[in-house]
């Protein structure tokens, strides 16, 4: 074989393109190595604008506009930077205390003004529903729960789990509209607990009922007693690595005939995608579902229906972040966040600009949010 035919091979396998695992090995290989050069490239370009160099926004949204549809398009495989993001890990989920340090324990006061905090709406870090006419971040977030209800099938009287409940946002929405709903929310994040404990104490807060129960634990540790009606998880299982072992528990703890409902950020690609910038700097471990991953799992849980969730939705919801962010700086840069203002700043920013991009690349039809509805197998 001439050395022009063995680079024809090569190419020929080069699975830059489609599903990593499902070639040779040499063309794995290459693809491993192909990936960790793009990278560190990516890595390099990210640092330096976080360390200072001067991007002006227009030139930075531009890049990430055209870098993006590429990889979605044509090299997705160069979006899994490490092995971890296309097996299941050993634990349920990975590096859960440095997550809530990096991300959840942030100061609360940037995060209310970021995210939005309001009488029956608290802060809400995912996704808001913005194809059924939403005009506000507040309404969007609405729209979301009330889709959610629908699809899940909540009724009155209902004892739901809420699997990594945030800062109570659903729990509380969703016992505004059920007098007789009970909620059990567990979450490890020490700010996300001690916000809800205040509104624990908060007579005019839904959670200061006795229909709300708040289960500070790690998701790998926690064994649950009670057994549910319904089970929901918003946004969680971007931070879980084992699929298996999360099915099998929440399966644990529900009823015969009882519905569980995730909600996840997920891509249309051949493979899981991940970020060496946001494992590093926002979501340690963190990363995207296949669409099709949820529903290969049916052990414990299986799929009875599922939905994708346009990424226009989501983009317009880190828009929205974006110029809350930026509209409180006065206000917030004086709060502790572990690390000089100015960086994190531009850490956060480089972030909120580029997931801004991300969803709305390929008209949202690639990058966006699934949700599955899934019963006992």
């Amino acid at each position: 074989m001439t050395s022009t035919s063995i680079e024809l091979e090569i190419q020929r396998h080069f699975p830059i393109i489609g599903n990593i695992n499902d070639k040779s090995p040499l063309a794995y290989a290459l693809t491993r190595g192909a990936t960790e050069v793009v990278n560190t490239m990516q890595m390099l370009a990210a640092e330096a604008y976080i360390n200072g160099a001067e991007v002006p926004d227009p030139i930075l949204r531009s890049l990430f506009d055209s870098c993006m549809p590429l990889f979605f398009q044509h090299f997705p495989a160069l979006l899994a930077p490490y092995e971890w993001v296309l097996t299941e890990t050993d634990h349920l989920a990975e590096g859960s205390k440095e997550l809530m340090k990096l991300q959840y324990d942030l100061p609360q006061g940037m995060l209310n003004r970021m995210l939005g905090d309001w009488p029956v709406i608290y802060p809400k870090y995912s996704m808001g529903l913005w194809q059924k006419g939403a005009a506000t971040l507040e309404q969007s977030q609405m729209h979301m729960i009330d889709d959610m209800i629908e699809k899940l099938e909540i009724e009155d009287g209902d004892r739901i789990l809420d699997f990594g409940c945030g800062w109570g946002c659903v729990a509380n929405y969703i016992m505004s509209k059920f007098p007789n709903v009970r909620f059990t929310g567990l979450n490890l994040s020490q700010g996300q607990c001690a916000y809800m404990r205040q509104k624990m104490q908060n007579p005019e807060s839904y959670l200061s009922s006795d229909r709300f129960t708040l289960i500070e634990g790690d998701l790998n540790e926690v064994q649950f007693t009670e057994k549910f009606d319904k089970i929901l998880s918003v946004g969680v299982f971007c931070h879980l690595g084992n699929l298996t072992q999360a099915f099998k528990k929440l399966a644990t703890a529900l009823k015969p005939g009882g519905k569980v409902f995730i909600h996840i950020i997920t891509v249309r690609t051949p493979n899981h995608i991940s970020s060496a910038y946001t494992h590093k700097y926002i979501f340690p471990h963190g990363r995207f579902w296949n669409f099709d991953a949820v529903p290969s799992f049916n052990q414990d849980l299986k799929t009875i229906e599922r939905w994708y969730l346009n990424g226009i939705n989501y983009s317009k919801t880190f828009a929205n972040w974006l110029k809350n962010f930026d509209d409180n700086q006065l206000l917030v840069k004086g709060l502790d966040y572990g690390m000089d203002y100015e960086k994190f700043r531009r850490i956060w920013r480089f972030y909120l600009i580029w997931f801004v991009a991300n969803f709305a690349s390929c008209d949202g039809e690639i990058n966006g949010n699934a949700q599955y509805l899934m019963v006992h197998a």
